[in-house]
């Protein structure tokens, strides 16, 4: 298991972020029908043409955006909206957190660098032990956003019933691609195992009594039970796995140039003399 970990992270960047892009297409389609949905429903509302597509270029949030329009379409106001988004998009904090350790550069690098951090992408750009493949994050979100963003346009200009995704039972596509690389993630690393379980028990339990986001965000806490665990192993990146095989071959070749000259004969000027 080790040894897979460390060739996965010793992969090249541009090897992932190839394997981003490819990771980023199924969560791409999902997210693409999911915006024809918003968008067709923000046209409903009266949101006008421009709204929805520039709401989904700078919120590029799925399920901010559809609180946004549950929240204006039954009376809320424009404050009580966006506070609602506020909070549903308040998971991204502990998020980027997580993965703050892996990004570079400098404050306004990272921040943007941090714009990549979505569901899916962050997901799926786990390596274990708490680090990321910020390449693998990059592809993944690289498809995902114009996806994104040409469904809420499509919806706006074709407006589709708004339940049609839902009659067509597509709506479930995104659910099966999370169970999909939770399912990885509990297969990549036994100590995800327990507190994967107790969520799928916490979900199953509160949804009977609250709606379905409370429901989540409080087997959410199922997460803590991770505190309590061994941490794992911390993984290289690989920029640090060639600096360190580059400083290895170094102390390797000084190794060897200093046996060389501890093994070459010294002559004083009395043995050279006749």
């Amino acid at each position: 298991m080790d040894s897979l970990r460390s060739a996965k992270a010793a992969v090249s960047p541009r090897a992932s972020f190839l394997s981003g892009l490819r990771t980023g297409s199924g969560l791409a389609t999902a997210s693409f029908l999911l915006a024809v949905s918003f968008g067709a429903i923000s046209a409903s509302q009266g949101w006008g043409p421009l709204a929805p597509v520039i709401c989904s270029m700078i919120v590029f949030s799925g399920s901010a955006q559809f609180a946004l329009l549950a929240t204006l379409g039954s009376g809320g106001g424009l404050a009580g909206a966006v506070t609602s988004a506020a909070l549903i998009n308040s998971r991204f904090i502990p998020m980027g957190i997580a993965v703050a350790g892996d990004l570079r550069g400098g404050r306004f690098r990272r921040a943007l660098e941090g714009q990549a951090v979505v569901d899916g992408s962050w997901a799926a750009a786990h390596l274990g032990g708490g680090r990321f493949d910020r390449h693998l994050l990059f592809g993944a979100t690289a498809v995902q956003w114009p996806a994104w963003v040409a469904g809420t346009a499509l919806g706006v200009v074709v407006s589709p019933d708004p339940d049609l995704l839902h009659r067509l039972g597509l709506g479930v596509l995104t659910p099966a691609l999370f169970v999909g690389l939770l399912f990885d993630e509990v297969r990549r690393e036994r100590i995800n195992r327990l507190p994967a379980l107790l969520g799928a028990v916490l979900a199953a339990g509160l949804v009977v009594f609250l709606p379905a986001g409370p429901a989540l965000v409080g087997a959410a806490l199922a997460a803590l039970v991770a505190l309590f665990r061994a941490p794992a192993p911390r993984l290289a990146r690989p920029e640090e796995a060639e600096d360190t095989e580059d400083r290895n071959r170094t102390e390797a070749a000084g190794a060897t140039g200093q046996t060389d000259e501890a093994a070459r004969p010294v002559h004083s000027d009395e043995e050279v003399a006749p």
